[in-house]
């Protein structure tokens, strides 16, 4: 074998370990890549096709139908156009992100009396929104992925009975995900979380200074994310902030982007069931840059 020969297969021997090590970092970091966001509530966030078109988010939640049960409903996008929603939902679908519906939210009235109501919230959602028939659908013949459970008003009661109902119309896949706040285990979805019916979870970690990461909590951050995605075994778990230090209140729980992807990221990444990133929300992301800054560490 000639030197040159021999030099040759050297380099390519060299050039094939340092591709694989690239390759068993890559998977070590844990990297998804995936940000969840929330749309809907100011008319300054821009379009859902706008929000689309950053190519920043994987899902887009549209907020909120934020009164529900007793057969009344009110789907409140502030400052938003339904009629032209459903042709932003179908564009953002075509790039393969999932545009989901939020039902409850900080403001409103909504709760579950019983089962047989969980039923009929259950039947609502289906026809007005995931693909059944019905004159009146909000955003025309647009077919939304799913339904995300942000509970934070009202009763406890029958979240587990609504989950279990969205999952039994099988005509398609209807994605279920949750926001409960970061305490674990949370006060209003607790029960319904415990189905092991839910795809996501984007687990709300502002607004609760005893589990929201800083540089005085780290255990008690630590603990509360190891508590979720343990709890959590066949469901993606997300790290839910604030996009802005003016997203939460006084500040609380917020993350400089240095700091998530020095220090709170490694932590978080090393959970086999990490699934990205949740921001609130689209408004405050637009004005601070937040997803943009840590999109490629996540």
């Amino acid at each position: 074998m000639s030197l040159h020969s021999m030099g040759r297969r050297l380099a390519l021997a060299i050039v094939g370990c340092i591709l694989l090590s690239s390759l068993s970092t890559a998977s070590a970091t844990g990297k998804t890549g995936r940000i969840t966001v929330y749309w809907g509530q100011t008319s300054s966030e821009g379009s859902l096709r706008e929000a689309c078109e950053s190519k920043l988010y994987s899902t887009v939640i549209l907020s909120f139908l934020n009164n529900f049960g007793g057969g009344k409903y009110n789907l409140n996008l502030a400052g938003h156009s339904w009629k032209a929603v459903g042709p932003h939902v179908k564009y953002c679908q075509s790039k393969k992100i999932l545009v989901l519906l939020a039902i409850g939210g900080g403001i409103g009235k909504y709760s579950l009396a019983s089962k047989a109501d969980a039923k009929g919230v259950a039947k609502h959602l289906w026809n007005y929104y995931l693909g059944g028939k019905s004159r009146n659908r909000p955003f025309g013949n647009a077919v939304l992925d799913g339904v995300d459970f942000d509970i934070e008003l009202g009763s406890r009661a029958h979240y587990d009975d609504l989950a279990r109902y969205l999952k039994a119309y099988g005509k398609k896949k209807v994605f279920i995900t949750a926001a409960p706040q970061c305490p674990f285990p949370d006060r209003m979805l607790g029960e319904a979380l415990r189905t092991g019916l839910f795809d996501r979870v984007h687990v709300q970690f502002y607004n609760n200074p005893v589990c929201s990461y800083r540089a005085g909590n780290v255990a008690a951050f630590k603990k509360a994310w190891k508590d979720w995605t343990k709890s959590l075994p066949n469901s993606s778990v997300y790290l839910g902030l604030p996009a802005a230090r003016g997203a939460s209140n006084k500040g609380s729980g917020y993350v400089d982007p240095g700091t998530l992807v020095s220090k709170v990221l490694p932590i978080v990444q090393r959970s086999n069931n990490y699934g990205g990133i949740m921001l609130w929300s689209r408004y405050f992301d637009v004005n601070s840059g937040y997803s943009r800054r840590v999109k490629k560490f996540v």
